[in-house]
């Protein structure tokens, strides 16, 4: 698959939500967008848009609102010249209400982590969430492993993990990778039975399947696809240890395929990175990800073609960043 054809026909089949909101004459005025959440100084979604930006010599910024202050949301996306936004953690899920719509994608997930502006056909300017992490995730895959439908069509795959990122995962590898089922493993299993029964009460059509002995995972079929989306910490509890001896299982199985380690701070290779390759899985680090996500938000607030962005230049400053801590 072309990841250049499907990231454009999912953004414009997804995300039609009336008329075209930006113009000529506002691509060539100073606008504006921003991440919403908290912690977020480490974030790298900064330098990734600037670089975007300037690769389509547009004189646009972006910033970070980094607060615990849920209240400071809709000051900041109604401040002049505001494009839209990034939503981030801890607020993926509870801002979802404060916008005014939400695409399928985001209210299947059950999060959003983006926010741009379409005119309504009334005239409205209306503000719609959405998610591009699902989008990264699969292009990812797709960009790096362009064969990889092949195989994982019609084969399990495997979820790590129980926060928003998990539900995105779930999705992509649903919608687009081709998963027959869905193991999901995380150290809390009440979390993993919320998300299922979330996606459950929207309608999804994917079977999911949580993972709670290393004897039911020795009994199944291996994954082809795995998404880590856990901090890189060093199992301690009891649950985070029966979690990683699960994984592990699944891991050591004849079948090998590939892996998004989603987790990239505060270094790109983490435990669990170190892992799976020793294992002799196929691993791909969360910038990835992240710099796919990025440019379908770029995409939805700019309304300019994929073709126009500096790919391989965002790729490498946030490489060179990232390995340089």
């Amino acid at each position: 698959m072309n990841s250049q054809i499907s990231l454009n026909d999912t953004l414009k089949e997804s995300y039609n939500h009336g008329t075209s909101f930006t113009t000529s004459s506002m691509h060539k005025l100073p606008q504006k967008a921003f991440l919403f959440g908290h912690p977020i100084s480490h974030s790298l979604a900064p330098l990734l848009h600037k670089i975007l930006f300037q690769s389509v010599s547009l004189p646009w910024a972006f910033s970070l609102v980094e607060t615990q202050d849920i209240s400071r949301f809709l000051p900041a996306l109604y401040q002049p010249n505001t494009i839209g936004c990034a939503v981030t953690m801890p607020y993926k899920v509870s801002l979802m209400s404060a916008v005014d719509c939400v695409t399928d994608e985001s209210r299947t997930i059950g999060a959003m982590n983006t926010v741009f502006r379409r005119t309504a056909p009334d005239g409205r300017t209306i503000n719609i969430g959405t998610n591009t992490d699902c989008i990264g995730i699969r292009e990812a895959f797709l960009y790096n492993y362009p064969g990889i439908l092949a195989e994982s069509t019609g084969k399990p795959a495997l979820v790590i993990g129980g926060g928003g990122a998990c539900r995105a995962a779930v999705y992509a590898l649903w919608k687009w990778m081709g998963a027959s089922r869905i193991y999901m493993v995380n150290r809390v299993e009440s979390e993993v039975r919320a998300i299922m029964g979330s996606f459950r009460d929207v309608g999804f059509g994917g079977d999911l399947v949580w993972i709670g002995s290393v004897e039911m995972a020795e009994g199944l079929e291996g994954p082809v696809v795995v998404v880590g989306t856990v901090p890189d910490v060093v199992p301690v509890e009891e649950g985070e240890i029966l979690a990683r001896r699960i994984v592990e299982v699944f891991l050591g199985k004849e079948r090998k395929g590939f892996v998004l380690e989603m987790c990239y701070h505060p270094k790109p290779r983490t435990e669990f990175f170190a892992l799976c390759q020793k294992a002799g899985w196929e691993v791909l680090c969360g910038t990835e990800a992240m710099i796919w996500q990025g440019i379908a938000q770029q995409i939805l607030w700019t309304e300019l073609p994929f073709g126009m962005f500096d790919l391989k230049e965002a790729a490498q400053r946030v490489t060179d960043m990232v390995q340089s801590h």
